[in-house]
C-alpha cells in the first residue's frame, strides 16, 4: 500500500442503521460500524475514512476522491447498487480496488435487489454478514493490496 488510507463509503438510508428494519439490518448503528472500521485500521497502521450520504452524486464524488486519495474503497451503495449507472461508472473509473459490501444477503431478498450494477466492476463482494461484513471487506481489501 502506498498511502495507507482506505475509504468506507455508505449510501442512502444507512444513517438509519440500528433502528431501520433491525430484523434485516441488525441493531448496530452506522457510527458503531465506522468506529469499528477506524479501530481495525488503526490496529494495522491504516487510516480509515468513513463517509455516508443519501445523495447519489455525493457517493460518486467520494468514490472519485477515493481513487485519488486512498489505496482502496469499501462501498455499500445500498439501494443505489441496484439502480445507479453513475455509481457503477465511478467505480469502473477509479484505479484503486473497490470492495462492494452489503449487510444483508441481497440475493435472498426481493427480486429487485438481486442484481447490482457494482458487482461486475468491483474487485470483490461481501454480503450477508451484517456489520461484521465491513471488517471482512477491509481485510479482503488489505489482502488484495498486499498482493496475497
Amino acid at each position: 500500500m502506498e498511502r495507507n488510507v482506505l475509504f468506507v463509503v455508505n449510501g442512502p438510508n444507512l444513517n438509519l442503521l440500528g433502528r431501520r428494519e433491525p430484523s434485516v439490518y441488525g441493531t448496530t448503528t452506522l457510527d458503531e460500524i465506522d468506529g469499528n472500521c477506524r479501530a481495525w485500521g488503526a490496529e494495522r497502521g491504516l487510516e480509515v475514512r468513513c463517509f455516508q450520504s443519501n445523495h447519489e452524486g455525493d457517493l460518486v464524488d467520494w468514490v472519485q476522491r477515493g481513487g485519488d486519495e486512498a489505496d482502496g474503497i469499501v462501498l455499500n451503495g445500498a439501494a443505489y447498487s441496484h439502480t445507479s449507472v453513475a455509481l457503477r461508472d465511478a467505480v469502473a473509473a477509479v484505479s484503486v480496488p473497490v470492495i462492494e459490501v452489503h449487510l444483508s444477503n441481497t440475493a435472498a431478498r426481493e427480486a429487485f435487489r438481486h442484481e447490482s450494477h457494482l458487482t461486475a466492476v468491483a474487485a470483490g463482494l461481501v454480503m450477508g454478514f451484517g456489520a461484521s461484513g465491513y471488517i471482512l471487506a477491509l481485510q479482503g481489501l488489505k489482502t488484495l493490496l498486499e498482493g496475497k
